[in-house]
């Protein structure tokens, strides 16, 4: 990338190294590629970028085919160079579950934009995410099922760092117990989340 944008051989081995202790490959320079791991592979395909000092960068499902600790990494990764370096990062993504910790504004595609707005405002959107066929995070959805057995929230959690908080809120406000029960509407209230967000995978188990 750098060579094709006419820089010199100094300029451009410094920006080579520069980019790969970005993604935390310092010392790869003259590692042979298919001798990497997946996640190396993808690392170094965004230092390659990078090596050009991008304003934006645009992504397409990031977090594909990771083991959890090199998705972790990545996503990490992609919020500091946003955050330290003021790389602004367009992302095209179905891991819902990741969603929430990279983007601060999400636009719902479905052959056009069908909804636009925070990731809080998107998956609490029933009707939306069912038109669409679209999931909610896994953390999302479990303290939904919470409220049914009467844990109560003004922000539900997105992410499980913010499932800490929360839980730690709460039961820092509550002498240190959280009191869950089940009534008569429980089961119903249970039934109908579930639904709500397992829309497209039903078929026809009760």
């Amino acid at each position: 990338g750098p060579i094709n944008m006419g820089l010199d051989e100094k300029e451009v081995e410094k920006r080579v190294k520069k980019a790969l202790l970005k993604v935390g490959l310092e010392g790869f320079e003259t590692k042979v590629p298919h001798n990497l791991s997946y996640g190396q592979k993808k690392r170094v395909a965004l230092a390659a970028v990078l090596s050009m000092e991008p304003k934006v960068l645009v992504l397409d499902e990031p977090t594909a085919n990771l083991d959890p600790k090199s998705r972790v990494d990545f996503i990490r990764l992609i919020n500091e160079l946003n955050e330290r370096d003021g790389i602004t990062t367009i992302i095209a993504m179905h891991d819902v579950n990741a969603l929430p910790e990279l983007a601060n504004q999400v636009y719902v595609l479905n052959r056009r934009i069908v909804a636009e707005g925070s990731p809080r405002e998107i998956f609490s959107d029933w009707e939306l995410l069912k038109e669409n066929s679209l999931e909610a995070p896994d953390v999302f959805k479990l303290f939904k099922v919470l409220n049914c057995f009467g844990y109560s929230s003004d922000d539900l959690p997105l992410s499980f760092d913010e499932a800490i908080q929360v839980l730690t809120r709460t039961i820092e406000g509550k002498d240190g117990h959280i009191h869950l029960h089940v009534h008569e509407h429980t089961h119903k209230e249970i039934s109908n989340v579930i639904q709500s967000y397992n829309h497209h995978h039903n078929n026809g188990k009760k």
